[in-house]
């Protein structure tokens, strides 16, 4: 059967607040503040969510983890990525790759890069090599540059049998004189 393949892209940002812990790519990065939010906040996780989601048009994290409920509350984004994947598998959906980019200028990332691969390629059912993590900091410059925040973005590509997929209906035809 013929498969198709659909991109998504996802983007995430949350402050740096005092008396969290840092989580980015599902490990826990040392460090004197950790991300503000209603889940442990895995800034890089919530982008490749969105992403994933993007390309079976299921909306975002915030519409299937809203932050409004209070089950949730805590969630390891860990847990989330796994929901996105068994929804993914509702889709019929095969992830390629995921390729994401984390903004940030504290703490270092590099050393860190190897073991956020691992991590979240074991969430994603993925080979390491289909699991592209990079860092970069934003120049100094903005709320990131001062180092209030931290953000990530994130493409990621799968394959759906065409049997899986909508086709698209046409449009409705324009009103006479237009």
């Amino acid at each position: 059967m013929p498969r198709s393949t659909f991109s998504g892209i996802g983007y995430d940002v949350h402050a740096l607040v005092e008396g969290r812990p840092l989580w980015l790519g599902g490990i826990e990065i040392p460090h004197s503040k950790g991300l503000e939010g209603h889940s442990d906040a895995d800034v890089l996780i919530h982008a490749i969510a969105d992403a994933l989601l993007g390309t079976v048009a299921s909306a975002d994290i915030g519409h299937h983890f809203p932050n409004t409920d209070p089950s949730i509350k805590g969630i390891a984004s860990t847990d989330i990525l796994s929901r996105v994947v068994g929804i993914l598998d509702g889709h019929g959906a095969r992830i390629i790759n995921v390729d994401a980019t984390l903004i940030a200028e504290a703490p270092k990332i590099a050393p860190h890069l190897d073991s956020m691969r691992a991590r979240l390629a074991e969430c994603l059912r993925l080979p390491v090599t289909r699991v592209s993590v990079k860092a970069t900091t934003n120049e100094k410059m903005g709320f990131l540059g001062r180092a209030e925040g931290i953000a990530a973005m994130a493409v990621a590509s799968v394959e759906r049998d065409e049997a899986d997929v909508e086709q698209p209906t046409a449009p409705p035809a324009p009103p006479p004189g237009l």
